[in-house]
């Protein structure tokens, strides 16, 4: 084994710019491919974080007739919160919110918006929800950035809210914007005013009543109450995930182009290695290497050119690499066009199973291309080889 090694190296290294070229060729196949699948990795990961510090916390409980994609579920979808004593002891621990159906009037035109009320103390999640303890000419609420920038709105605008109550009837009052906020999570941003849980409650006369309960990642409970269905963070982030799944089969078509390039050209070394060097076939065969030893020696030389390319990689790969994990990639277009979760800059996350899963893809695969050329080997006819002529 160890002669068949050196044996293999010696090849590789005669044969010169020949095998540097497909060792630089596989080194960017590597780096490309661990590179983009970090930025899905991190994607992934910043997500999941921010869906968690802006939106879902370590779980939820839904009224069981809450539905986020039907907002003529919301008339329905309140009840008594069954959890008074923790919110008395532990009030962090447990964020009520109320959503309410309304209209709201910017600048004298209708649009249609949800009413989101939440305790102005909290702080399980980002929200500047501090700004609705604060005294002005009308109901001090607060918007997100993409909200503000729809409804023409800033700091300071008054207009007029419209909601119904438990009744049915109809009401209506000033707001003024004390707060607009900036997040990457879109749900949490589009179409949605907050303001004071206590204030919407007394407004709506849903008293002590809320829509969704956020907990505390250590404090989420293992039972529901009646009428509330539990969400974990693993299904409320689950969109997240099969969106990273249609992106990483997407990609895969460019990891099938790159390997397909870097493939043929290794293919093409071994046919091209073994129409030129029959003698050299020979000899080994006349020397009394068995035809699967020689068989094994050429595909070690193909395999070697991924082993050659992983070191040559992490030359210049590692420092990129690095770098972008530091500085992050900056897309070239607004996150919130994409409709989930996503950062405006993505932040690579390498994982040691990343770069072992691609550094064995790659080198499983240049073995194999490898071997089907070198099968040839097996065919000739010894005394043919050391005269140069394939039988």
């Amino acid at each position: 084994m160890k002669l068949a090694f050196t044996l293999a190296w010696r090849n590789l290294i005669g044969a010169g710019l020949r095998t540097w070229l497909n060792v630089i060729v596989l080194s960017f196949t590597f780096v490309i491919i661990i590179w983009l699948k970090g930025i899905l990795s991190g994607w992934d990961q910043q997500a999941k974080n921010d869906m968690k510090d802006w939106e879902i916390a370590g779980g939820q409980w839904w009224h069981d007739a809450y539905d986020p994609f039907d907002p003529l579920s919301l008339e329905s979808s309140h009840a008594v919160v069954p959890l008074d004593s923790i919110f008395t002891h532990q009030s962090n621990a447990v964020v009520p919110a109320l959503m309410v159906q309304a209209s709201i009037f910017p600048n004298g035109r209708m649009q249609q918006a949800i009413l989101k009320g939440i305790p102005p103390h909290q702080t399980l999640l980002n929200l500047p929800s501090a700004l609705l303890d604060t005294t002005v000419n009308g109901i001090p609420v607060v918007i997100g950035q993409t909200m503000a920038k729809n409804m023409g709105l800033s700091v300071g605008d008054l207009f007029t809210l419209r909601w119904r109550d438990r009744f049915g009837s109809f009401d209506a009052a000033e707001a003024e914007v004390v707060g607009v906020f900036y997040t990457n999570v879109p749900a949490v941003d589009q179409g949605l005013v907050y303001l004071d849980l206590a204030q919407l409650q007394r407004m709506t006369m849903f008293h002590n009543e809320a829509t969704i309960l956020s907990f505390h990642e250590g404090f989420f409970p293992e039972n529901q109450a009646v009428g509330w269905k539990s969400k974990t963070v693993k299904e409320l982030t689950k969109q997240v995930d099969e969106m990273i799944k249609t992106k990483s089969a997407g990609q895969s078509v460019m990891y099938l182009v790159l390997l397909f390039l870097a493939m043929l050209a290794i293919f093409d070394t071994q046919v091209l290695s073994i129409f030129r060097r029959q003698r050299e076939i020979g000899t080994y065969i006349a020397l009394g290497y068995t035809r699967p030893q020689v068989v094994g020696l050429f595909t070690l030389e193909g395999s070697m050119h991924a082993v050659l390319a992983a070191i040559a990689g992490a030359f210049y790969g590692i420092p990129f690499l690095w770098w972008q994990a530091r500085v992050g990639w900056t897309l070239p277009m607004d996150s919130s066009e994409f409709g989930m979760a996503m950062a405006p800059t993505l932040y690579p996350v390498y994982s040691i199973g990343l770069i072992a899963s691609t550094v064995l893809l790659v080198l499983l695969t240049t073995t194999v291309v490898s071997y089907f050329p070198s099968r040839k080997i097996a065919k000739m006819n010894p005394t043919e080889a050391l005269r140069g002529k394939l039988q």
